[in-house]
């Protein structure tokens, strides 16, 4: 079963002596993965998450944070698993880095794997997954698709073309009568960390104020 899994924690505990490519040789070894495989694999890995030719030849212990996250998820990845589990993977990483790194989660996705992402950085949740859980204080809240639980179930948002300012006080059971045309009714979005407040203000005690640890 492991070697069907990938892990990038949040600190990822590399040898700081070894170099990017050295990394990778390693753990693709400790996979038992041959050495003709491994000769391809890690330089397209290497390409994958952005690492340059000069960078992957440095040793670990110069790398920058978002250097680190990187050479963190060629790990991850040098046993081509089925499941990744991702521990804040954009930590550290800058807007373009997390941008690539969004990209790369969801290229993963169409390739068939099973990502499980855990992150408080609710805005890039949103982007890349398709089924959230919001756990709070120890308890899980929320579980479902993400279009899903963002929808305001309490508000109808009528979109449509062609009424004037009079008509658009008869809405909903007169639109198609009055020929409107194309008409879209549905219920608007909120986004996911508007949603993660409201779960937290509605289990807070009055008296009991939330504090985060991020």
């Amino acid at each position: 079963i492991n070697e069907k899994i990938g892990f990038l924690p949040e600190e990822s505990y590399l040898y700081k002596f070894l170099n990017g490519e050295e990394t990778l040789e390693f753990y693709g070894r400790l996979f038992r993965i041959p050495r003709k495989t491994l000769k391809r694999r890690v330089p397209e890995l290497l390409d994958i998450v952005g690492l340059d030719a000069k960078s992957r030849k440095r040793k670990l212990r110069e790398y920058s944070k978002g250097m680190a996250r990187r050479i963190g998820l060629a790990q991850a990845l040098i046993n081509n698993p089925d499941l990744i589990l991702l521990d804040e993977p954009t930590t550290g990483l800058d807007p373009i880095g997390t941008r690539e790194m969004k990209d790369l989660i969801l290229s993963l996705k169409e390739q068939g794997k099973t990502v499980l992402l855990c992150s408080h950085l609710l805005a890039d949740v949103q982007d890349v997954c398709d089924r959230i859980t919001i756990l709070f204080r120890g308890r899980m809240m929320e579980l479902g698709h993400v279009k899903d639980l963002l929808q305001v179930k309490d508000v109808t948002q009528i979109q449509a073309t062609g009424l004037s300012p009079s008509q658009t006080e008869e809405v909903r059971q007169f639109i198609s009568r009055m020929g409107a045309g194309e008409a879209n009714i549905t219920h608007p979005t909120t986004t996911l960390e508007d949603l993660f407040i409201r779960i937290v203000r509605e289990n807070t005690p009055e008296d009991g104020a939330y504090t985060s640890s991020h």
